[in-house]
């Protein structure tokens, strides 16, 4: 089973650029800053997203870079849909908290979710509509994000 692992690069999410200053953050400006591939985007918040493993035990890394501000003592869970596959994980920690950057009004919330191998294989082979984060009293659903460019 060959699976791709999250490298993520926090430098640009945290440096205000010139074009920072003179426009509002959109969604395509977050996917211009940020050098990873989003997984999925949704009208405000754009989702990083990978698989890791650490001493046998997998996770699904997760960081929105957006509107969302949150500050969680009970954790979150996060629900994949597709046509004939629903998947549904609780985050590894109960407590996490958003985090600002230079840019007014963009947050980087970073969240783990505990995945087991066997729901691995399913996940990479399925075709998914949705996906939704739940924290606190807030939804976030997110379509997943197709590239368009010629690589692809």
């Amino acid at each position: 089973m060959k699976t791709k692992y999250m490298g993520f690069s926090f430098s640009k999410l945290f440096n205000k650029t010139a074009s920072d200053a003179n426009t509002s953050d959109t969604i395509d400006a977050i996917i211009e800053t940020v050098e990873n591939t989003p997984y999925g985007v949704s009208d405000t918040n754009v989702l990083f997203a990978g698989l890791n493993e650490l001493g046998g035990y997998y996770f699904f890394q997760t960081v929105i870079v957006g509107t969302l501000n949150v500050k969680s003592k009970k954790g979150a869970q996060l629900s994949f849909k597709g046509d004939t596959f629903e998947l549904i994980l609780d985050s590894d920690i109960q407590e996490f908290e958003s985090d600002h950057t230079d840019v007014k009004g963009r947050y980087v919330t970073k969240i783990d979710f505990q995945i087991e191998e066997s729901d691995i294989e399913n996940l990479q082979n399925t075709e998914l509509r949705t996906v939704l984060i739940k924290v606190k009293n807030q939804k976030l659903e997110f379509k997943k994000y197709k590239i368009h460019d010629e690589e692809e």
